[in-house]
């Protein structure tokens, strides 16, 4: 599928040969491995920005979550031509031996892992135990990554080169890691989908609210039923829209966060025949919409690139777990009364810069991969250490790759990790349980009142100490990490 990197101009001691200034740069391989629908789209779109001298291939690792033929065709639209037709004809899913073995046959300069957390740690570290002269290792996570997650670093922290896509993303990631122990090793690409799009087809009516769905935000069926009503009382209203619930997969397809309340099964049988569940490339459905509207997915970013109105609905608040509090101060924010009256908003320029709108020669992902292929062309390339502290050598190793491929992990001492560390994990979980619930109740901190009167009172110290969550509490969790639990 992708031209072989040659050694033809590298000299014989495996070092990169020196160039006069205007030489063609040395052709590098890359091969990029992905597994569910977010990850397909945001590793095939990330490579399709890569420096023109590199040569690309993608390989789809079989996984519990791996995105079915359709959910691939959808990402894969119009990604770089150097990728071959793969929107045509994704690529087959391939076991993880099987990946690996590709690539000790043939080891390429650099390996993108874009792919759940637990997937990508056992492919990083397969890859780093066993490949010859290992490739470069990049990955990172699609879309938004910000507040900063612990679980992204803790999982690949392995990696040569973590893409990120905000100045505020690398920020918050790099004092992340350095709290947790992790050596940064950050780089900043523009979001793919926040790239600015050609014009849009020719003859398309823009007629179309797309509401871009999120299979867990919000997680409630309740509130996901309010988000439905919500959108059949603006396709009320405006009977000259299409209402579109845009949704991610169908049923029976997996996606990167599992879905327990599809929208598609809360439309009421009452609503308006302009109320529409649609699936396919965000790219087709922003080429009819008026206005965006979702929660936070990433899809508004996508809008906001075209120059689509958006708007972030905050009915239901802002914080983590509804992955929108980066959107304060955007410009976008607003409530199901703005969507029923068609007020969108437009991104403010003084946010754009620090999310996800930077200047494309703040781009730094591509240079650093370069600088890291000089090195390993030198054989100077420097392995980094695993954040997990975990013992178990061998049967640990195991365990986490069972955890991570369920049934696709077809290996004999895989089922043994399994059948031995179960019921250890169950006994853990039950004694933090038992732990937990011992726990005096945390209580704020409360002071007395101070008298007008002399003499003073010194105020009371809290009843209970509040310690903040820390990085190590956060590891002692992901080492316990299962199959269906968030994969960041």
């Amino acid at each position: 599928m992708s031209a072989r990197a040659h050694d033809a101009d590298g000299v014989a001691d495996g070092r990169e040969a020196r160039h006069p200034a205007a030489a063609p740069p040395r052709r590098r391989r890359v091969v990029g491995l992905v597994d569910t629908d977010s990850f397909a789209k945001w590793g095939a779109h990330l490579l399709s920005a890569a420096p023109a001298h590199w040569s690309l291939e993608l390989l789809t690792v079989a996984t519990p979550r791996s995105a079915s033929p359709g959910q691939l065709r959808a990402a894969f639209r119009d990604v770089d031509a150097r990728l071959g037709p793969i929107d045509l004809a994704p690529p087959e899913p391939l076991a993880v031996d099987d990946v690996v073995a590709r690539l000790q046959a043939d080891p390429p300069d650099a390996v993108l892992v874009s792919c759940i957390g637990p997937v990508a740690e056992v492919l990083i570290d397969q890859v780093m135990r066993t490949v010859p002269r290992r490739p470069v290792l990049l990955s990172g996570l699609p879309g938004i990554s910000f507040p900063s997650k612990w679980k992204g670093v803790f999982l690949r922290a392995r990696a040569d080169l973590f893409v990120l896509h905000s100045h505020r993303e690398v920020r918050e990631y790099r004092a992340l890691a350095t709290s947790g122990g992790v050596e940064p090793s950050f780089a900043l690409a523009t979001l793919p989908f926040a790239r600015s799009a050609g014009a849009a087809r020719a003859g398309v009516v823009r007629d179309s609210v797309v509401f871009a769905a999120q299979p867990s935000v919000p997680a409630e069926e309740d509130d996901r039923r309010r988000v439905v009503g919500w959108l059949a009382d603006t396709a009320r209203a405006h009977p000259e829209w299409r209402v579109v619930v845009k949704t991610r997969a169908a049923a029976g397809e997996q996606q990167t966060h599992r879905e327990t309340f599809p929208y598609a099964d809360l439309v009421p049988a009452d609503a308006p025949p302009n109320l529409v569940v649609e699936a396919g490339p965000m790219s087709v459905h922003l080429d009819r919409a008026v206005a965006l509207v979702t929660i936070s997915s990433t899809a508004v970013l996508e809008a906001a690139a075209r120059g689509v109105p958006a708007l972030t609905l905050t009915d239901f608040g802002t914080s983590r777990s509804l992955i929108n509090e980066v959107f304060v101060g955007s410009g976008l924010e607003g409530t199901a009364d703005d969507l029923v009256h068609g007020r969108f908003g437009t991104v403010r320029a003084e946010w754009m810069a620090e999310n996800y709108f930077h200047a494309a020669a703040d781009d730094d992902w591509a240079d650093r991969t370069e600088d890291l292929m000089r090195l390993r062309d030198a054989g100077r390339l420097v392995d980094r250490p695993a954040a997990r502290r975990s013992r178990g050598g061998v049967l640990r190793r195991a365990w986490e790759r069972r955890n991570a491929l369920g049934d696709h992990d077809r290996s004999v001492l895989g089922r043994v990790a399994a059948l031995i560390g179960t019921p250890i994990r169950a006994l853990k979980r039950s004694v933090r349980r038992a732990r937990r619930a011992l726990r005096p109740p945390m209580m704020p901190v409360s002071m007395t009142p101070v008298p007008t009167s002399p003499p003073p009172v010194t105020p009371v110290t809290p009843v209970t100490p509040v310690t903040p969550v820390s990085v190590e509490r956060l590891r002692d969790r992901d080492e316990e990490l299962v199959t269906g639990r968030d994969a960041r």
